[in-house]
């Protein structure tokens, strides 16, 4: 089977199992959005993928993403979202080439994509660091209200992403999932914002997620199979 077949097949399997996921949770599976992350993953890969359906992609870095969109400048309805860290340096560019930013986590970075811009506000989410882990970004759960607080007149607020810690295990992530919703849920009260967005789960864990509410899955290996050793 060509690489192309292989990835057309995957994402059938993929689209199968949250069609499932949404089943078990009494959702309409139109209401979850797949992101395939394309890290490392070749244009050539990414074409596969939109030619068997796919229409919204993540990158790590805006960088990558530059060269990917050249690569790719004749699939006019691709849709590109910034699923990694961003530096402020990058906010420029950034809310020219990403739909929906998942990473913002400082006011600091606000500050900068409404400096980049203005209006309409770029539209984020906030990254959340639902275990207290040193080696991830997002804010803490008990400073989300602050934050948002702070960076609601700069930016569009549109949700909450999070990445549970992987020593869990898929079923240990559940806990995490549930507590982003639950603080979305909170929050949506408090500030009178909808946050309809929870972007969680990623191969291991996307159908945990889908039942604990996530509306966007960001998914790789399960389609493209295992990165390129090389970055």
């Amino acid at each position: 089977m060509s690489i192309h077949n292989q990835i057309a097949a995957r994402l059938g399997e993929v689209r199968e199992r949250i069609e499932a996921a949404a089943r078990r949770a009494a959702r309409p599976d139109a209401s979850i959005r797949l992101v395939l992350a394309t890290k490392a993953q070749s244009p050539d890969a990414i074409r596969a993928a939109y030619q068997a359906g796919a229409r919204e992609f993540g990158e790590n870095y805006v960088q990558e993403a530059a060269r990917k969109r050249i690569a790719l400048a004749d699939l006019a309805d691709l849709r590109w979202h910034l699923i990694g860290h961003l530096q402020t340096n990058k906010a420029n560019h950034a809310v020219q080439y990403f739909e929906l930013i998942h990473s913002l986590d400082s006011e600091r970075l606000a500050a900068a994509l409404a400096r980049a811009r203005p209006m309409p506000p770029a539209p984020v989410l906030i990254e959340v660091n639902v275990a207290g882990e040193s080696s991830k970004h997002g804010v803490a759960p008990d400073r989300l209200g602050e934050l948002i607080g702070a960076v609601r007149d700069k930016v569009a607020v549109m949700g909450l992403m999070a990445i549970p810690p992987a020593a869990g295990g898929t079923e240990g992530a559940r806990g995490h999932f549930a507590r982003l919703r639950d603080l979305r849920d909170r929050l949506a009260v408090t500030t009178g914002l909808e946050l309809s967005e929870l972007s969680m789960g990623m191969s291991d864990d996307f159908e945990i997620a889908i039942e604990e509410g996530a509306t966007i899955v960001r998914i790789g290996r399960a389609v493209f199979g295992e990165r390129p050793a090389k970055h």
